[in-house]
């Protein structure tokens, strides 16, 4: 790997970037496209190298040390070959048998570290027919080049429309509604959300710092409570909801997509809980759930993006919620699974008018201000990484 001299990148790696890759805790955002007929291996080193490399600079860096200690972002010249796979099965199989390929070897791709030493991304060719495409292409990439919104962007980038080829990619605006009704926004709604939000606000930051360091979660099917657990083997299954379904009930309960997938994987937690150790449906459990900060109204393109001014600009922009999983009450919610949605998104509804995420983020902020940001980096991830444990098994 030779670093380009001359077109040297000095832009510091953000306080989040260096938190998702510390020697603690590293992140990658695994993306996985499917498609219709097989792909034509020998158009994958000209497409990234001539489409995916130029989206942006980081694609083609590395982090490095300055003399300080800070971690900085710096170009180098990047060996193609080493960031494509091209995985081998036997071939004549039935698409039953590849679809188990498929799940083992994404298995085993998940939990392997990004080599530090060239560029945080790779993807994975995988020419076999599943039962749900004719051949697919793994994306993983390190979260500290940007969050899901600013790589979904580079993914979408990539494409062409199939009516209009040389025409960018569109999709729906998102309306960001507000409630102008002066009834709506009288002193007498005012007065009460505003110290409701004053009470969320210091309630959410006190107990995000004591639970970080003096609460633990109950030990369940799904929290061992064991060391070095991050180390062991998982393994990944998917599974398919109908969207028309989810809507259905986002109308119902007059709720929005996201309180209802969130719901869904809070009940079957719980169900999977109860179901390997009776009770533990009922015991303290924290989920960490990824909260988008951008303020946008739909897709935004990558020359957007990169902007100086940019409304949503490249990066990670996003924040934790710790959130208590609702209790699975005898068999309340297994007879009434939407009363359950219903619980989880008045507690998520009740974190929203908070402004706990941003106290503590400005906590570490200036932790990494006064103490540096190796510190920084440690305390954050043991804030987060009790949570995360919560989710460490074969889930």
């Amino acid at each position: 790997m030779e670093i380009v001299q001359d077109q040297e990148i000095s832009e510091p790696v953000s306080p989040s970037g260096q938190f998702l890759s510390s020697s603690i805790l590293s992140l990658s955002i695994i993306a996985v496209m499917e498609f219709e007929a097989p792909f034509d291996n020998s158009q994958a080193i000209p497409f990234l190298k001539d489409v995916f490399l130029p989206i942006n600079p980081r694609f083609s860096s590395i982090m490095v040390a300055d003399k300080d200690g800070v971690k900085r972002w710096k170009r180098v010249e990047v060996r193609l070959t080493d960031h494509v796979n091209f995985p081998v099965f036997t071939t004549g199989m039935s698409t039953q048998f590849y679809d188990e390929c498929f799940d083992e070897y994404l298995s085993k791709m998940a939990m392997e570290q990004l080599p530090q030493s060239q560029p945080l991304w790779e993807v994975h060719i995988i020419n076999y027919p599943t039962s749900h495409a004719a051949s697919n292409i793994i994306f993983k990439l390190h979260h500290s080049l940007g969050d899901g919104f600013s790589l979904m962007g580079a993914l979408l980038s990539c494409l062409q429309r199939a009516d209009a080829p040389p025409l960018p990619l569109t999709f729906p605006s998102v309306q960001l509604h507000t409630n102008t009704s002066g009834r709506n926004c009288s002193m007498f709604r005012k007065v009460p959300r505003f110290f409701s939000s004053v009470y969320n606000t210091a309630s959410d930051f006190c107990s995000s710092i004591i639970q970080s360091c003096l609460v633990k979660d109950d030990k369940t099917p799904i929290r061992s409570g064991h060391s070095g657990v991050e180390f062991l083997p998982v393994a990944i299954t998917t599974m398919t909801f109908s969207l028309d379904q989810i809507k259905q009930i986002k109308a119902k309960l007059g709720v929005t997509i996201n309180d209802v997938i969130t719901g869904i994987i809070f009940l079957g937690a719980r169900m999977y809980m109860e179901t390997v150790s009776q009770g533990s449906g009922s015991a303290c459990s924290t989920s960490l759930v990824l909260l988008n900060t951008r303020m946008h109204g739909g897709y935004k393109s990558i020359q957007e993006m990169v902007k100086p001014d940019a409304e949503s600009p490249w990066g990670n922009h996003f924040a934790f919620l710790n959130v208590r999983i609702p209790k699975l009450r005898d068999a309340e919610a297994k007879n009434n699974p939407l009363k359950f949605i219903l619980n989880a998104r008045k507690i998520i509804k009740k974190k929203r008018t908070s402004f706990g995420v941003n106290l503590t983020a400005k906590y570490l902020q200036l932790v990494a201000k006064f103490r540096g940001p190796n510190v920084w980096v440690h305390l954050s991830t043991y804030m987060a990484q009790w949570r995360i444990q919560a989710w460490e098994s074969q889930m």
